[in-house]
Order: C-alpha cells, then structure tokens, then sequence
C-alpha cells in the first residue's frame, strides 16, 4: 500500500510561490521536490536558483531539492551546498526529456551513456556525505534499456528510484510502461518510488492493487490539474468551487507580490490553467481564452467566467500533456 506521496517538480509551475500557497489550501504531500537547478561551471548558485531553494523561502515544507547534471563534481558540489543549508537528501535528474537538456547530455539523455553514469555513480558515492536518490525514465528509446540501468542503480545506496515508466522519447505520451515497472519494482535493490499519469484517486487506488508492495508514488500533473487529489487519498473531500476560486485568486496575488508585476502573475497562472481546466465540464471555449489571453484584465475575466459558468468535476478528466 502506497504510504507516501511525493509532488513531483514541474519546472515552470511548482515553483516556491505555487508550492506554499497550494499547501496552505490543500496540502496532503509528505515531501515537496524542487524543480531542478543545474550547477554553473563556476560552482556560483545563482540568485533564481536561492530563491528556490533556501529555506527560509519555502515555508517550513518537507522538501527535497532536485540536482541536473552529467558531472560528478557538479553534483557534489550542489550536494554540499544544499547540505549546508540542512537539507538531508538531493535528488539527481535523470528523468527530464527536453530536447534542450537531453542535447547536452542530462537529464534522460544521461542515459544513453550507461558508462559514463555508472563512472559517475562511483564518484558520487565515493564522496557524498548526504543521501541520494534520483528520478529516472526506463531508458532513452526502448524500455528493454532499463535492465541496463538498474544493473547499474543497484550497485550503489539510491536512497529512493523513482521511476517514470516511459522512454524519453516519448516524453508525456502514450501508456506507461506497467510491465517493465513491475519489473523493476521486483528486482530493484533500492526503495522504489513510481510516477506516472497518476490523475484521479481511482488511478492511485488501481496502481496499490496491482503492486501490493509499492510504498511511494510521486504526483505532479495530477496535483496541479485537481489541487484536492492529495487530500482525497488521504480520505478528505474533493475541491468545492469557493476552495478552487479562493485557491486562485491568493495564487495570482502572491505571484504579483513575487514578481512585483501584473503581467509575469498573470502568465504563470496561464501555465497553471492549462491543467486546472480539466477539472471543469465543457470547457474548450473558455480554455481558449485563457490560453489566448492578451492582457491581465483578460485574464481575470476568463477566470471569472469559468467559475461562473462551468460545471465542477470531482476528479480531472482529459490528456495532461
């Protein structure tokens, strides 16, 4: 039975604004991911990056911050950075599939080079003083790849692998992989985590009866598109309307105070409709607008009229790409 929930990072949306106001209206989530930093050649953590990552910025949430590299030294140095600032686990990135990080090498792209990462691994964990875990895909183009990789994974104390059961190439699409999960779920040496298009509390309930060992799950889409899906696994209501427009509006206002402009808040709470629109009936008029919006003053009446005129699902329905 799945006893514990990660929020996975979404880079662009659950940033430090989106993850303390969504727990303070909805919360259910054990640890908080940050959305990956990347080391500079310089080993200088950047101003953005602070912002993200201190402490003091995150509100008192269980978080683990999210390392993107293809350098051992890169790593160790994050490590030890986010170890000074109290953090107890970082996690390494081998699961984003842009085509911007995995031409450099990182992220999923990592994992062509099953070599070259298992050098890595031995650097890494000839060195660091704090745990590691990493978030992985089944390989680059083929889920046969992940026998591989695991080989790999379990020479080495992950403290947790959490699987996303698709190839890079096939970034968000597509069925996942259950069989090769199940897979790796057995023969993992490691604590195993999975993720995966887990959008409604039945998803989450069909996944526990199918792998009766499976200890953690980490959501993402899901818990952006219905806020409340943490909340009902753990036996609480779905979203009301009031809780939804409440959730918002204190959303748009703390991202204006972040950025001390209307407009930035207004395209990212644009970046957050385009999974909240799916916990609304009949809403491809309105969803155009709100992806079409020109000004804030535009944006505020999209939202508006959703509230007003859309019907409210209990679970998200739709494709959360």
């Amino acid at each position: 039975m799945i006893r514990r929930y990660d929020f996975a990072p979404l880079d662009g949306i659950t940033k430090v604004v989106f993850r303390k106001v969504w727990a303070a209206h909805f919360g259910g989530v054990d640890r908080y991911f940050i959305p990956f930093f990347s080391p500079t050649p310089h080993h200088i953590l950047t101003d953005r990056d602070r912002r993200e990552i201190a402490p003091a910025h995150n509100g008192g949430l269980p978080s683990v911050p999210q390392v993107m590299t293809c350098r051992a030294e890169d790593f160790l140095w994050a490590a030890e950075v986010v170890g000074d600032m109290g953090y107890t686990e970082v996690n390494l990135n081998l699961g984003c599939p842009s085509g911007t990080v995995t031409a450099k090498g990182k992220g999923a792209g990592f994992l062509a080079k099953p070599e070259e990462l298992e050098r890595f691994f031995d650097e890494v964990f000839a060195r660091i003083q704090m745990p590691v875990s990493v978030k992985t895909r089944l390989g680059v183009s083929d889920p046969e790849e992940f026998s591989r990789l695991l080989e790999i994974y379990n020479q080495y104390p992950i403290t947790c692998l959490t699987i996303h059961a698709r190839v890079r190439t096939e970034k968000y699409r597509g069925p996942v992989h259950l069989d090769a999960f199940a897979q790796a779920l057995e023969n993992s040496r490691n604590p195993v985590c999975y993720n995966g298009d887990l959008r409604t509390a039945e998803e989450v309930r069909a996944m526990e009866e199918r792998f009766p060992t499976l200890d953690a799950a980490m959501i993402g889409r899901g818990a952006v598109a219905d806020p409340a899906l943490l909340r009902k696994l753990r036996g609480g209501p779905a979203a009301t309307r009031e809780e939804l427009q409440a959730f918002t509006q204190d959303l748009f206002q703390a991202y204006q105070a972040f950025y001390g402009q209307v407009g930035p808040a207004a395209q990212r709470m644009r970046e957050v409709w385009f999974y909240l629109i799916h916990l609304f009936e009949n809403a491809e008029k309105l969803n155009k607008k709100m992806r079409r919006f020109k000004n804030p003053g535009e944006y505020e009446a999209a939202e508006a009229a959703i509230f007003a005129e859309l019907p409210l699902r209990d679970h998200c329905e739709g494709d959360l790409i």
